[in-house]
């Protein structure tokens, strides 16, 4: 499948509220779901980050988010929406292959527990919170259906950082990249 450019900070279509998708067994959603799945393993091995995406980072906007983590069956989910949220919240590094050149702390909850379609329209229910990277990530690809960036949600400006500066002093604390030796730059 082609590989598809994704949108960077400031493209305001990343600000827009992904619509429904009526049915998620077409080959459109198939095909869609295959161009996220090639962008994310195509950004993973150039920069060694990237375990999940969604369709309005290429422009696309529908409620389609593709998973890959490491290890895992790759994880396409349709529809996506958190129905719970703990009280309790956390404090994690994010980052968004929206604006790779930047980290920064953001504020997620603890716990979730979100509805989705499969690719052939069964409904599903899942709840995170154990492996609080997977309940932050699930909440950072729904942000992008509903038109919100991590950037919104920085717990403290003092605490955006570049890349670089990341990975010298934070990166081996952190879920979201691959080992150092898979980089390539």
């Amino acid at each position: 499948m082609p590989l598809r450019t994704i949108l960077q900070l400031g493209d305001p279509r990343l600000r827009e509220v992904a619509l429904p998708v009526e049915n998620p067994s077409t080959p459109e959603i198939a095909a869609l779901v295959r161009d996220l799945a090639d962008t994310l393993a195509h950004w993973r091995s150039t920069t060694g980050y990237g375990r999940g995406i969604a369709a309005p980072q290429l422009g696309v906007r529908q409620r389609v988010i593709f998973l890959q983590l490491p290890g895992e069956q790759p994880w396409p989910l349709v529809n996506a929406e958190m129905t719970e949220r703990s009280e309790e919240k956390i404090i994690v590094w994010d980052a968004c292959l929206s604006f790779l050149s930047i980290f920064m702390q953001v504020e997620r909850h603890r716990e979730i527990t979100i509805r989705w379609q499969d690719l052939a329209g069964k409904r599903h229910e899942f709840r995170a919170g154990d492996d609080r990277s997977l309940s932050e990530l699930l909440q950072h690809e729904i942000d992008h259906l509903d038109g919100i960036l991590a950037v919104d949600r920085i717990t403290d400006l003092k605490t955006l950082c570049s890349r670089e500066e990341f990975e010298k002093r934070h990166r081996a604390a952190s879920p979201y990249a691959v080992a150092s030796a898979t980089i390539q730059n």
